[in-house]
């Protein structure tokens, strides 16, 4: 007979309370408030710690997988996803041949970009030669405007190789809202080509027209609610037109796909899926649809641009993985891993090929496509998903009240919205309240750019352009990635001239190993190259040795007690033959500048700022 007692009933659980009081002891006096809870850049904060009764009041914890509102995945039995990559058509020949290679090396989803000018029968017989529909999700990136002439294509090539309608999954990506949002161009027009292409593809439920590309949102920098917010008011404007246009609900809502980011911040996009598909849930619930099944929401992840780097770019791989990682636990439809050398280049075989296997890992090794949202039942989890329902609500409400999304883009407000988040977020960073490790933070001394500059991806359009949409009508989003103001600023230092700077270690051995430490990490951000050293007896021998090594900054590093001894004399024996640093902010600090010393770095420094200063002063 199996044994039904419970463990630990020995002990009595500790209030929160309790905890609470303990957690004031050991803080010693500091603010619990200041010190240990989180204020996100979402709206919302977040406490160091939750327990059951924090759950009480959310409805989330109650919902089952498969079941509306589908906040816990849209299966039941599993957790798999497709695991898709992309493949630029410029040759119908080659694509397809890429296309059935890496069908051999674990992909099931592929998505052919393809020029609007190549659109044929005999460019959709190439590509899909040897690929067998019913078995692999299949997805096109089109010109807008050849997209409905693209449908109409595929369901007769479909119908000849007499396919099953219900087995063809994937998606033809219409969304001319993305060129109005990101680009400020007016393409109006090509909104009628809706309703067409719902009508046009409903004998196929599972092969879905238009897509919600909120990835773009992600990519110019936009908070994790910013994106959920503003991707459902992106879809119901699609919603609402088609089904304005006398498109039955339950196909308009089974017609619209989304195109979501992915950011580092892991269990942040967890949460962030679950809430999408709660909330898109409630607002097609709203249409009156007659199955519920129309209320699901198919998410297509893509692993961001934003945060990836020029400089240190394997690192990108860490990030790409953690971002894979919360795609497939927030259960998606399919997940695309950016390639970690897409900053600067089109990707080769070798980094498509980890990116693949990025995915591969976390399916086949680690499991993650065999449980149904692990996530659930996590108070933190829970309480994320809550509270970014509530705050992406909020914008979807903003939204609606100025008229909707078109409405909205066209007044700016988003794009301004964006806008403004992007500027901060570059603020940050160049302030390391952001940190890109191997850019602002912990970079590679050694490392060159190697030729390396910031690479620009084609588009699906094959650069055709139309009538009407040549001058912009609206605001545009305007990003660039994270790292790219560093990126820049080092690459012209090493163009330019690369400075040496040497640390003037003196005095206490913790504080003068610590400061040259962070000093080291300061000025390599620039691309500069640093010389540390164990430690000098005076400063007169330490400004010798840099003197010897050609030195072009001298930074000396010791404890603020000893600066009021050790930095004016190091001053004065340098004479100007170099650029003299303090490391710190030591209380004696103006007794320094009195002194003519004016250069400080500290953890309050603007660190792109004050290097863009020193450069300056260098003549670079």
């Amino acid at each position: 007979m199996a044994n039904k007692e419970k463990l630990f009933t020995e002990f009595t659980a500790p209030t929160k309370q309790e905890w609470l009081d303990k957690i004031e002891v050991d803080l010693k006096g500091a603010d619990f408030q200041k010190r240990l809870v989180w204020r996100t850049n979402e709206g919302f904060n977040v406490q160091p710690f939750y327990r059951r009764e924090d759950l009480k009041d959310l409805k989330t914890p109650d919902s089952l997988p498969g079941e509306f509102p589908f906040v816990r995945g849209n299966k039941k039995d599993s957790n798999v996803w497709y695991v898709r990559q992309n493949i630029i058509v410029d040759d119908p020949k080659a694509a397809n041949a890429k296309a059935l290679d890496i069908l051999n090396k674990g992909i099931d989803s592929i998505g052919f970009k393809v020029p609007g000018k190549l659109v044929s029968m005999n460019t959709i017989e190439t590509l899909l030669e040897g690929i067998f529909c019913e078995c692999i999700e299949v997805n096109f990136m089109t010109c807008q405007r050849h997209s409905l002439e693209l449908a109409e294509i595929l369901k007769s090539y479909w119908q000849k190789k007499g396919y099953d309608k219900e087995k063809i999954v994937g998606s033809i990506e219409w969304d001319p809202m993305k060129k109005m949002v990101l680009k400020g161009k007016d393409v109006s027009p090509v909104l009628a080509f809706g309703p067409k292409l719902a009508e046009s593809l409903k004998e196929y439920p599972n092969f879905r027209g238009i897509v919600v590309h909120s990835d773009a949102l992600n990519n110019a920098g936009a908070y994790i609610v910013q994106e959920l917010g503003y991707a459902l008011a992106w879809g119901n404007e699609y919603l609402q037109q088609l089904t304005d246009a006398g498109v039955d609900v339950d196909l308009a809502a089974k017609s619209i796909k989304f195109n979501m980011g992915v950011s580092e911040n892991y269990f942040m996009e967890i949460a962030k899926f679950r809430a999408a598909r709660l909330l898109w849930a409630q607002i097609v619930k709203q249409y009156e649809p007659k199955c519920d099944c129309a209320c699901k929401m198919i998410i297509n992840a893509t692993t961001s641009t934003y945060n990836q780097t020029l400089f240190d770019s394997y690192v990108n791989l860490l990030r790409s993985q953690t971002e894979a990682m919360s795609a497939a636990l927030g259960s998606v439809h399919s997940m695309v891993v950016t390639p970690f050398d897409a900053p600067y280049e089109e990707a080769t075989d070798f980094s498509e090929r980890i990116a693949r296997n990025q995915q591969l890992i976390i399916k086949e090794e680690s499991h993650f496509d065999r449980i149904v949202d692990p996530g659930a039942g996590s108070y933190y989890i829970e309480h994320l998903t809550d509270a970014l329902a509530q705050e992406a609500w909020k914008i979807f409400l903003k939204v609606e009240e100025e008229g909707g999304f078109l409405a909205a883009v066209k007044a700016g407000t988003i794009q301004d919205d964006i806008n403004a988040t992007n500027v901060k977020r570059h603020g940050d960073a160049a302030k390391r309240k952001e940190f890109l490790l191997g850019t602002n933070q912990f970079p590679n001394f050694t490392e060159k750019s190697e030729g390396k500059r910031a690479y620009k991806h084609q588009c699906g359009c094959g650069g055709v352009h139309h009538q009407g949409e040549e001058s912009v009508a609206f605001k545009a989003i305007e990003t660039t990635r994270l790292a790219a103001d560093f990126e820049d600023l080092r690459i012209h230092t090493e163009e330019t001239k690369v400075p040496v700077a040497f640390m003037l270690t003196i005095g206490n051995l913790a504080m003068r190993q610590a400061r040259a430490q962070f000093s080291c990490n300061f000025l390599a951000c620039a691309g500069y190259k640093v010389i540390d050293n164990l430690g000098f007896k005076t400063v007169e021998e330490g400004v010798d040795a840099a003197l010897e090594a050609k030195a072009d900054i001298v930074v000396i590093c010791s404890s603020d007690d000893e600066y009021a001894e050790y930095a004016i004399p190091a001053f004065k024996y340098l004479d100007g033959r170099a650029m003299f640093v303090v490391a710190g902010a030591p209380a004696c600090m103006e007794d320094l500048k009195a002194a003519g010393i004016e250069n400080f770095v500290h953890v309050k420094c603007n660190v792109l700022e004050t290097l863009k200063e020193y450069n300056q002063k260098l003549g670079i």
